[in-house]
């Protein structure tokens, strides 16, 4: 199963490209991926890429929750696929995010990837502290989260 790990900053370069940081393009590779899906987050302000099977496992779950003919679930998955993006990598590693995309995540010229699991997200620098919790929070958190676990 694809997982995702690491927070990596990266720049643009002139041409307003990104270079996939090479840990995360290898465990695309691993899994043979090559086409990636992009849409903002729904709850941050952040883009995130999905290997494109992760997508369609995606799709399939939300699609496994509508009812077609119902009005209200239509909206919702029209508004979840029309704004996404499928994307490439070039030869170099290199993906061209959408300027669309780039202004509703405000990001400029800096961003951090973050694997998370099985997706990569993409933060403007100046607001990668929204990604994460304080420590002491995130402790505490982690502990109730596994408090019953076997781990």
């Amino acid at each position: 199963m694809i997982r995702f790990i690491g927070d990596i900053p990266a720049k643009s370069d002139s041409k307003g490209r990104f270079f996939l940081p090479a840990t995360l393009r290898k465990t695309l590779q691993s899994y043979g991926e090559e086409t990636l899906v992009l849409r903002k987050d729904i709850f941050q302000d952040c883009l995130v890429l999905f290997p494109e099977s992760v997508w369609n496992e995606r799709m399939d779950e939300l699609q496994s929750k509508l009812n077609h003919f119902n009005k209200f679930h239509e909206q919702i998955l029209r508004q979840f696929t029309a704004d996404s993006e499928r994307i490439s990598l070039d030869a170099s590693g290199r993906l061209l995010i959408p300027k669309r995309y780039l202004v509703k995540a405000g990001i400029e010229s800096e961003v951090h990837f973050i694997g998370v699991s099985k997706t990569i997200e993409i933060w403007a620098s100046e607001k990668i502290e929204q990604a994460f919790m304080d420590n002491n929070e995130f402790a505490q958190a982690l502990e109730e989260l596994m408090k019953d676990s076997q781990f």
